[in-house]
């Protein structure tokens, strides 16, 4: 999920977003990539706007006890095997091997790996979608009773199962667009998919009888938006150099090494994903059934508003380019990009961190405190919320890491990672849980900065340095600005909450306005410290002359 560029053919290595020869084509290049990654930042945080108002409406319908926590362990079992062997774990095996054919002028065989990849990939997840909803009971039984209503949960994972088969699809468009650096529609595709949602529910839900009947439409809206999603980049392809035809050279190497190289990226990000079902078992059977799975769903879903604006931005913009300096060697230019997209993530998240800390209440307030939501719910959640935060920019790291070993080829350090980091999750989720619902989300921040230094370590042995002492620098710089921030912005909304009130309108206004002081702080920190991620963000919208 990407978003600039040109339909026409690319026709060299500078063209492709390969980093140009010389320091000024070398800066221009940078600049690019600042600009591309603020474009697709706005595009993807549009979809996470979006995805918040679904939750909202969502919200407002089921709130967070009772039969919705059914739901949500139906979405995410489908989830996790779509994470297994689909979508992003699908992208992150591709590219780097259509990519390199790209470099190296052989087009014509680029693409017919390309086909072969997506038709292989079509047979067997529609094979393997097919075979999970027969199981379904199988399945489910693991969460025990979520929501007080197994066989609900069972009939909607098998309305939902599909979407792994249509987004195993969509990882290959969406892993051809981003090698051509063409990143808008890709970005823009989960707003389609997300405005379906929303529509199926203001629409639907009204008019269905029983809590069941709207869950349902809840489900059948999701699967409506799942294909709209992976429809909508199809027609960008038709400008590029081939097409996806009818193929099955499952003897190509390069296909072969496109599936030998997501073995461990499906088993890294599969890992990482299932850390979510970890804390759902943990949830739904220790905790409370009813009521904790949603409570972390929903403080999951404002904690990836900022790492999908920021962290999924940069490494997506920047995962390209590093694929390309690896198939060169140019170990120098890999390094520089790697650690810059970590430096600016650690720019971007350490604040919003803060942020969303110190204003965990007013925002959960403010977004789910509607209809079923009642304000108990919100001190839940909002806990939950805080303790996310600990990890955010931590997350946003491991995101831009792995892409670092999975342009080098090297997918099996960020699965041995990840593996370590089940492991851990267990353990703190065991230890946890008993200070409440808020102690899941705690043992997933740790993991995060766990999983993050480990990362650095390794990458550090593979390629020698990784600039770490820049890396520091940077990320205390952040944190001293990110203190600022909570500071005002807590002490701004206070004061406001307390002038204004409690009205819808007025909660908007206190909000944005201690988030708004709360960014001046970071800013004008930031420039009295002379942070030097500043610079390019400020530069990104000045074109040469």
């Amino acid at each position: 999920m990407l978003f600039r560029g040109d339909p026409s053919v690319v026709t060299s290595s500078a063209s492709r977003g390969g980093t140009p020869d010389g320091g000024e084509g070398a800066r221009a290049h940078r600049k690019r990539l600042v600009r591309s990654t603020l474009v697709f930042g706005a595009a993807t945080g549009l979809s996470r706007i979006l995805g918040l108002v679904r939750e909202i409406v969502a919200a407002y319908y089921f709130g967070s006890r009772g039969k919705i926590n059914a739901f949500t362990v139906a979405f995410q079992v489908p989830n996790l095997v779509r994470a297994l062997v689909a979508d992003a774990a699908l992208s992150s095996a591709f590219v780097p091997v259509f990519t390199e054919l790209l470099e190296k002028g052989d087009r014509k065989r680029a693409w017919r790996v390309a086909a072969s990849v997506f038709w292989l990939m079509l047979l067997v997840l529609g094979g393997l979608t097919a075979l999970f909803m027969v199981l379904a009971p199988l399945v489910i039984a693991p969460f025990g009773n979520p929501g007080g209503d197994k066989a609900l949960a069972i009939g909607l994972t098998r309305v939902l199962f599909p979407i792994v088969a249509l987004l195993g699809v969509s990882g290959v468009i969406v892993g051809i667009l981003n090698s051509y650096e063409q990143f808008s529609v890709p970005a823009l595709a989960p707003v389609a998919w997300n405005v379906a949602i929303i529509v199926g529910l203001v629409i639907g839900v009204p008019q269905a009888h029983t809590v069941d009947g709207k869950l349902y439409v809840y489900a059948v809206s999701i699967l409506i938006g799942t294909v709209i999603q992976v429809l909508l980049p199809v027609p960008w392809l038709r400008g590029l150099d081939g097409r996806l035809r009818v193929v099955l050279d499952w003897r190509n190497p390069a296909v072969k090494q496109v599936f030998v190289l997501m073995i461990p990226v499906t088993l890294g990000l599969g890992l990482i994903n299932f850390n979510a079902v970890v804390d759902t078992l943990f949830a739904s059977r220790l905790i409370n059934g009813r009521l904790a799975p949603r409570a972390i769903d929903l403080a999951f879903r404002i904690y990836m508003l900022p790492q999908g604006i920021f962290s999924v931005a940069v490494a997506t913009i920047m995962f390209p380019s590093m694929a390309r300096l690896a198939a060169r060697g140019d170990m120098d230019g890999f390094r520089r990009t790697s650690a810059t997209g970590l430096r600016q993530i650690g720019f971007l998240l350490i604040p919003a961190s803060a942020a969303s800390a110190a204003l965990a209440d007013p925002i959960v307030r403010l977004v789910y405190q509607h209809g079923h939501f009642t304000s108990d719910q919100t001190v839940v959640v909002s806990q939950c919320l805080a303790a996310f935060s600990l990890g955010l920019a931590f997350n946003g790291a491991m995101l831009m890491l792995n892409r670092s070993f999975f342009s080098l080829q090297s997918p099996w350090v960020p699965t041995a990672v990840a593996l370590g980091n089940l492991g851990l999750n267990a353990v703190l989720d065991a230890a946890f849980y008993r200070f409440g619902i808020w102690g899941i989300p705690l043992s997933t921040s740790l993991v995060n900065i766990a999983g993050t230094v480990a990362l650095i370590h390794l990458l550090r042995r593979k390629i020698g340095r990784v600039e770490l002492t820049d890396t520091i620098r940077s990320t205390v710089l952040a944190l001293i600005g990110s203190g600022a921030l909570a500071v005002v912005s807590h002490e701004a909304w206070a004061g406001l909450d307390s002038l204004l009130g409690r009205s819808t309108g007025a909660q908007i206004v206190s909000l944005l306005a201690a988030l708004a002081a709360g960014l001046v702080a970071y800013l004008v920190a930031s420039l009295l410290l002379g942070v030097r991620e500043l610079r390019p963000l400020l530069s990104a919208g000045v074109h040469d002359g």
